[in-house]
């Protein structure tokens, strides 16, 4: 196996529900989350897209349901999908129970706008009815008004303060089974609310930091907030949200949750940066192999290193690694057992993965 501290990540304890056939809190592993962004009423193009991040390793998808056309819609699709489905509503709480009717696993509702008590009251009662659980999800761009007058702007306190507010609402209707988002742009601000949240109540926690931007700043802001949560033991399903393909959202979540020895799912793929000592054309080789090796669910080591300075180290902790040299040496669960040119390399490697798995699960 990959080298690997000993620190083991303590989680916080807290309530477990059901978002479809997907536990969520308890002891339950880190749910990974997406959202589709096709126009819902499309049902083709968003089942073929709910079916892509499934394969990409989703084990929840939410899907925008902006209108009852939309709900209509949302009836198909689910017909259509396997995985779990969040109804996404805003606004229109009459909305919230017609998903709830046509097969939505969960609601999300957000409680800056969805309306006065008396419709969250209607929502309880439909997710009750229904058996599904409500994820309550606050926005430091949408707060209450009278929240937004009394701190002047959107802060921790703020979106803790109107967490609990909804919470109260769904404790006093006797309805414990819910989750929570806490979601701003800004890390620290997410940060901090979260941490104060995670000591007020039991229930599970959805960890995300919202329109966090591109692929690349979105996933560097994601992995420092969530990560940081996630360290800290907070945090039982994560969306990663990127101005991007859901896949990509995704595989970033699959990513920080590898990285933190938090769930395993595919290649764990540990290779240097390159450098002038490189025998091989390592960022090519690595771009090859993470392409040819993207159907892989089953969790397996790969260590890509380009010369000898570090590459024996790596390579030999591996399951299956490449050091460089002339010829490259290939190792297989500590030993070299083959040699290769760079013309065969990547060929090599994947069908010695391949075979490495077949063997595991034999």
């Amino acid at each position: 196996m990959a080298m690997q501290s000993k620190h083991r990540i303590t989680r916080r304890v807290s309530r477990q529900i059901h978002v479809g056939d997907v536990p969520v809190g308890g002891d339950a592993p880190i749910s990974v989350q997406s959202m589709t962004n096709t126009e819902t009423e499309d049902v083709d193009a968003t089942v073929e897209q709910i079916q892509r991040i499934q394969k990409a390793g989703a084990d929840i998808v939410r899907v925008s349901v902006p209108t009852l056309k939309a709900a209509e819609a949302f009836k198909e699709i689910r017909q259509q999908v396997e995985v779990p489905l969040v109804a996404d509503i805003h606004f229109n709480w009459k909305v919230a129970i017609a998903s709830a009717a046509n097969g939505a696993d969960c609601l999300r509702i957000n409680p800056g706008n969805i309306g006065g008590e008396h419709r969250v009251r209607e929502v309880v009662a439909c997710a009750r009815e229904h058996q599904i659980p409500i994820r309550i999800g606050v926005n430091a761009g949408s707060l209450e008004r009278e929240l937004q007058e009394k701190y002047g702007e959107p802060n921790s306190d703020a979106l803790v303060e109107s967490a609990m507010r909804h919470i109260d609402i769904l404790e006093r209707h006797d309805f414990p089974d819910f989750k929570v988002s806490l979601k701003a742009s800004e890390i620290f601000m997410t940060v901090e609310a979260y941490r104060k949240l995670a000591d007020r109540i039991e229930q599970p926690l959805h960890l995300g930091i919202t329109e966090a931007g591109g692929v690349r700043s979105g996933a560097v802001k994601s992995a420092i907030g969530l990560g940081m949560l996630l360290a800290d033991g907070i945090g039982d399903t994560v969306r990663v949200s990127l101005a991007a393909d859901p896949v990509e959202e995704v595989k970033v979540a699959w990513d920080m949750l590898k990285s933190l020895h938090l769930r395993t799912r595919g290649i764990n793929l540990v290779a240097c940066p390159s450098c002038s000592r490189q025998n091989f054309d390592v960022i090519k080789t690595v771009n090859e192999l993470e392409s040819r090796l993207d159907d892989i669910d089953a969790p397996l080591d790969l260590a890509v290193i380009g010369c000898v300075v570090n590459g024996p180290g790596e390579a030999r902790e591996a399951q299956v690694g490449v050091t460089g040299g002339k010829p490259n040496s290939i190792f297989i669960d500590g030993s070299i057992q083959h040699k290769t040119n760079n013309e065969d390399l990547v060929d090599t490697l994947e069908k010695l993965v391949r075979q490495k798995l077949t063997e595991t699960a034999s």
